[in-house]
């Protein structure tokens, strides 16, 4: 077996299952799961009709490149929604089967494996990050993101040989798990560290169409290369999703966008790896990428739940409305395994500990004493949760 695996961690909901083994949920409370990140609003019925009336396409291979159409729906909306002034759909998109696999993937297809070789991301973080790190044969290289910098990493304080080592930077904005959105102005920062150290920026952008105000949605990385003058995106790619934008996590459909020469390479990474999006799902993916009413729609049931829950939650934990995301990154009264340990024995609710979503380092680890909290069951659900969650509160 490859030696590399060793160095994988466990995956957060694995620890949560050793950290609830011990316990027994009260029974005469349904359990109401805030842990996982996966969306509950129903799937656009629109969507979903596509893809039914296109199954026949299943008798067809589909190329790994995936289908003209697909990849020119994707750079229109890339283009209006960020304002580029143009995108290549020949060159400069990539369909993916979902941004997990190819955030993944990218590591393997853009490290060079060596004793030097570096990877950063921000901590707390999306494990993947790490894992694509170390089975490319690299070092993760975590850089920490706390209250103290807005819950966006501190990447000023990352020492120039850790550039000097760097071969790709993954970032996510908005943040999983803060929400916290990057600037353009800091996003260009990055780029021009990229060109000064000669890496690859990654950006997972798959929170970016949940956002409270409709006027202002966040900025991503082409649309920061754009403005400066880089318009063929040279260094970068962002990776887009419709999980959570259109509530379909289960068509495992995304994008990759960005540097032609890059997705070159790893577009014909991608044909040995055999990943090709079916042809059903590239024609529903058509369908979700062309409407924009649906996802207006998603929003606002998000902005009702959090209007809803943080006014109970506010006063009795620190907690604030995110920048985007559908997250809450609330500060916890006791250590945040301890008190997700409460909450799930007492209250029957499912919390992640900050704490497993980061990593130690020199400065501490900034998950510590945080709880990730994911609103995405019902609004009855939610507003109950954060009642189960006071009660228990006001009875410590």
């Amino acid at each position: 077996m490859n030696a590399l695996l060793g160095a994988l961690h466990p995956y957060p909901f694995e620890k949560l299952r050793a950290l609830f083994a011990d316990l027994q949920p009260p029974g005469d409370l349904a359990h109401i799961p805030l842990s996982i990140g996966e969306p509950r609003h129903p799937s656009p019925p629109f969507v979903l009709d596509t893809l039914a009336a296109n199954l026949p396409l299943l008798a067809n291979y589909p190329v790994t490149r995936g289908e003209a159409l697909l990849r020119e729906t994707i750079a229109g909306w890339l283009q209006q929604r960020f304002q580029l002034p143009g995108v290549d759909p020949e060159s400069e998109i990539l369909p993916v089967n979902g941004t997990r696999e190819a955030l993944f993937a990218f590591a393997q297809a853009v490290v060079t494996a060596g004793a030097g070789a570096a990877v950063v991301s921000p901590n707390p973080f999306y494990q993947i990050y790490e894992g694509a790190a170390l089975l490319a044969g690299a070092q993760p290289e975590f850089v920490n993101a706390s209250a103290a910098t807005g819950h966006l990493p501190d990447f000023a304080a990352v020492p120039e040989s850790v550039w000097q080592r760097c071969q790709l930077l993954y970032i996510c904005t908005p943040g999983n798990p803060s929400g916290a959105v990057m600037s353009v102005a800091a996003l260009q920062s990055l780029v021009e560290l990229a060109e000064r150290h000669d890496f690859i920026i990654a950006s997972d952008e798959c929170y970016s169409e949940i956002y409270a105000d409709e006027s202002s949605p966040p900025p991503g990385l082409l649309q920061a290369c754009a403005a400066m003058g880089n318009d063929r995106f040279r260094r970068c790619v962002v990776f887009h999703s419709l999980s959570k934008r259109s509530n379909l996590p289960g068509l495992r459909s995304g994008f990759v966008a960005g540097d032609a020469e890059v997705l070159a390479d790893f577009l014909r990474y991608r044909t040995y790896h055999g990943c090709a999006m079916p042809l059903h799902h590239q024609q529903a993916s058509v369908a979700a990428w062309g409407d924009e009413d649906h996802v207006r729609a998603n929003r606002a049931l998000y902005r009702q739940k959090f209007d809803a829950v943080l006014p109970i939650l506010q006063g009795h934990l620190t907690v604030e409305r995110p920048d985007a995301g559908f997250y809450l990154w609330p500060e916890t009264p006791l250590p945040d395994t301890e008190f997700a340990r409460l909450l799930y024995q007492q209250a029957h609710i499912t919390v992640v500990p900050g704490s497993f979503l980061a990593r130690e380092t020199p400065r501490g680890n900034p998950g510590s004493n945080r709880v990730r909290m994911a609103l995405v069951a019902s609004l009855e659900d939610c507003v109950e949760a954060a009642e189960r969650i006071v009660n228990v509160l006001e009875q410590r």
